[in-house]
């Protein structure tokens, strides 16, 4: 069997609030057509671009570094020309092509080399079925990751793919909207094809699969471009490769050369967030928490943060099933991100204080809770605190059970869901004051 190599031309998105050459909004998918657009971004004639985003530029640098990449000091933009309607002026503006010196080189990311990285604009959206253009996403910044061909399985390029977009994620470098695509490279010992704009890491597996199985029958002779067919799970051929003389790369007179100083990236060095690895090992390792509790937190650079400010005030191991499970909880039934409300750490930390010192029940703090969203608000808790009286709630009980005489012998008869309605109705007649543990001993008692 002959040895496969895998490599990848990564595109994604900078996280970006304007375009690359001009002021227009960033918006990838607008409700309308040719809304976000300009002379710039439509290439009108005499329009020239503007200084390139000082955004964009930041958020490649911290790619760089977060992908332990050599950063260039000086580089050039190029003009890559082809001849498609979704480019109107016939060329776009890259750093990368023939004379090119790319940001950033010689990286690496979990034992594979990251070969280049390249920033350029995006073309605009063409739908060539009906001939209609679309430019609000015409000159979005984009971000091309080169890899040398490291990979050997399809199943070890989802893993990585998956550590990368979450590592890139706690420098929010991408728009998470829109997530990646790449051209895939695959060779099985003859020359190499590429597979271009493959969507979602799943569909690159596949891709990478049935290329794999279709080489092992077929030797590939020359290099050549194919298209992943998704409805019929197969690659296409398209064309012959392209080598970079077909697309006449010449130097862009109308950008200057960028220079990067050594304090730029030194600052931006500095304010780097440690990576969802080396958070994962520090919270095994100083909150001894358990590697699928880890990976939860680190899943998302605010949700660790989060759990970290608690444990400062609260112990970990009470603090981490109310962040883990209750707070995602609330979060995912809002459909919400962490970074996407305002949840105050403080207030937080307040609401378990008060469950740990049994001044209010687990359940009413989870009402609380659930009103955390959108803002949070410090726990008042006068007439909220928790009854943990044997009497009183043994008298309470007495009145719940009077009222519902069936559900007490629909119990006796064996049902064990009368019970949970009987204390279901407890709680709502507490508001989730009752302590449930004497409530629930108590009903029982009762029912004997």
């Amino acid at each position: 069997m002959n040895m496969v190599k895998i490599g990848l031309e990564i595109h994604g998105y900078l996280n970006t609030s304007e375009k690359l050459f001009c002021r227009c909004k960033a918006e990838r998918v607008s409700e309308e057509p040719n809304v976000h657009i300009c002379p710039v971004c439509t290439a009108q004639p005499g329009s020239k671009p503007m200084m390139p985003n000082k955004e964009a530029v930041e958020k490649i640098l911290k790619i760089a570094l977060m992908l332990d990449s050599e950063i260039n000091k000086e580089f050039i933009w190029q003009r890559k020309h082809y001849d498609w309607p979704d480019l109107p002026k016939g060329f776009q503006s890259t750093i990368s092509g023939s004379y090119a010196v790319p940001v950033a080189e010689n990286g690496e990311f979990l034992g594979i080399k990251i070969r280049e990285m390249h920033l350029e604009e995006d073309p605009a959206r063409w739908n060539p079925d009906s001939g209609e253009i679309d430019y609000n996403r015409a000159g979005l910044p984009l971000i091309e990751i080169v890899t040398e061909p490291d990979f050997s399985s399809s199943n070890q390029v989802a893993d990585w793919l998956k550590k990368l977009t979450l590592t890139l994620a706690y420098i929010k470098a991408l728009d998470k909207n829109a997530g990646i695509k790449a051209d895939v490279n695959v060779s099985s010992g003859g020359e190499r094809v590429e597979i271009k704009n493959v969507n979602s890491i799943q569909e690159i597996g596949k891709a990478i699969e049935y290329e794999i199985k279709r080489q092992e029958k077929e030797k590939v002779e020359r290099k050549e471009t194919r298209a992943w067919n998704t409805e019929k799970e197969k690659t296409i051929k398209m064309r012959e490769k392209e080598e970079a003389d077909d697309y006449r790369f010449i130097s862009e007179p109308d950008l200057p050369l960028i220079k990067i100083q050594d304090k730029w990236i030194k600052d931006l060095k500095a304010k780097l967030p440690e990576s969802p690895a080396v958070k994962l090992e520090k919270m095994i390792k100083k909150y001894d928490i358990d590697k699928k509790n880890a990976e939860i937190l680190t899943s998302n650079l605010e949700l660790a943060e989060f759990f970290e400010k608690t444990a400062e005030k609260i112990s970990p191991d009470f603090a981490l099933p109310w962040v883990t499970v209750e707070l995602l909880r609330v979060l995912n039934y809002n459909n919400k991100m962490l970074d996407e409300v305002d949840i105050n750490s403080e207030h937080f930390i307040e609401l378990l204080k008060l469950v740990k010192s049994g001044k209010i029940t687990e359940l009413k703090a989870k009402q609380i809770l659930n009103d955390f969203i959108p803002k949070s608000f410090s726990p008042k808790i006068k007439g909220e605190e928790k009854i943990s009286d044997i009497k009183e709630i043994r008298k309470i009980c007495e009145s719940i059970l009077k009222k519902n005489k069936k559900a007490a012998e629909d119990y006796k008869l064996g049902k064990q869901e009368a019970l949970n309605f009987l204390l279901g109705q407890v709680m709502k007649e507490t508001k989730k004051r009752a302590d449930y543990k004497v409530s629930r001993e108590q009903m029982l008692e009762l029912l004997k």
